[in-house]
């Protein structure tokens, strides 16, 4: 290997046809049928990954009492509850001073993060036991094994395997847009399911006293998510425009989000306890440690996104045209 070259490569000065020595390109009826097939299978790979996604969802509902949140009470307390969270994606996506993200890939993110969501809820009340029977830190171990990584995984791949392929995600700063994004979804059904389980007959009265405990707590938990995946959807954007580190970049940014969310999940403690002492109630603690967290990790979100505007308008002004379309391979829709 000469500098990241094939021996050929490196003294190849362009005069030579290298196709099938040490380039390729579609030439030969076999050629297409490779990159045919190869799509076909990943199409199908795709479709059993949703069609797994939807029988886990058909599973929670029929398990769970998730099936209450039609009922209007719910699902209007359940809509109140993703506000915060809907607020700091409109934030992200209001930073991203590249092209528009078009409404059909943003509707699509979120409805994947929705879906997805119910293999971490599957993974995560399998092995709640397991770690379960390690007494205290078996619980610690649980947030950064378990939940962190599955959690973050799944937000991460419901920008993987749509969003990212298209040629409207031109820009690395779409990831962080698309990240958030998915992680409002990914939100969305989890706030659901606590606010169903939570209440046993949806009437107002009983909303208010058992729905409505848990509605404000899962509000400031929200936005949570999207910071993490925000983090994650970044790096996966990076990732995209620097194909030959793009393992490493990925994974620097699941280990970012998952971290800073598994920390979080181990700190939620502190609020309990910090009430008792000062004698006030456990959700203005909560609220109190939840602004302090996420408004740290959300200041470094907003320097990183801050610092790619101010790159990318040293760089263009409005006399330019928006930002190239993104190269792409033969293996992208």
């Amino acid at each position: 290997m000469v500098d990241g070259h094939d021996p050929v490569q490196a003294r190849d000065d362009g005069t030579r046809d290298l196709y099938d020595v040490t380039t390729w390109e579609v030439r030969s009826p076999l050629d297409g049928i490779a990159v045919t097939l190869y799509r076909v299978l990943q199409a199908t790979a795709q479709l059993i990954l949703v069609l797994a996604s939807l029988a886990i969802l058909w599973l929670l509902l029929s398990s769970t009492d998730l099936t209450r949140v039609t009922n209007p009470i719910v699902g209007g307390f359940t809509l109140l509850s993703i506000l915060p969270a809907l607020a700091l994606v409109v934030f992200v996506w209001r930073t991203d001073v590249t092209s528009a993200e078009p409404p059909s890939l943003l509707a699509a993110t979120f409805a994947l993060g929705t879906l997805f969501a119910g293999f971490a809820a599957l993974v995560n009340s399998y092995l709640s036991d397991v770690f379960g029977l390690v007494p205290v830190v078996g619980t610690v171990w649980f947030f950064y094994l378990v939940v962190g990584p599955v959690e973050e995984t799944v937000k991460w791949l419901a920008v993987r395997i749509y969003a990212y392929r298209s040629s409207r995600f031109d820009a690395v700063i779409d990831g962080a847009v698309y990240g958030a994004v998915a992680g409002l979804g990914f939100a969305s059904i989890e706030n659901a399911l606590y606010i169903t389980d939570a209440v046993s007959t949806p009437v107002i009265g009983n909303i208010l006293g058992a729905g409505g405990g848990v509605t404000p707590a899962r509000a400031i938990a929200g936005p949570g998510h999207v910071i993490y995946s925000a983090f994650a959807g970044y790096y996966l954007g990076l990732a995209k425009f620097n194909r030959d580190r793009a393992g490493p970049i990925v994974i620097k940014g699941l280990l970012i989000a998952a971290l800073i969310h598994a920390t979080y999940n181990t700190l939620t403690f502190v609020p309990s306890i910090a009430a008792a002492v000062l004698g006030v109630p456990t959700f203005v603690t909560l609220l109190a440690f939840v602004v302090l967290y996420d408004g740290f990790f959300g200041y470094f979100l907003y320097r990183k996104l801050a610092r790619y505007r101010a790159t990318y308008r040293a760089f263009y002004d409005d006399r330019d045209d928006p930002t190239p379309a993104t190269e792409r391979t033969e293996f992208e829709d």
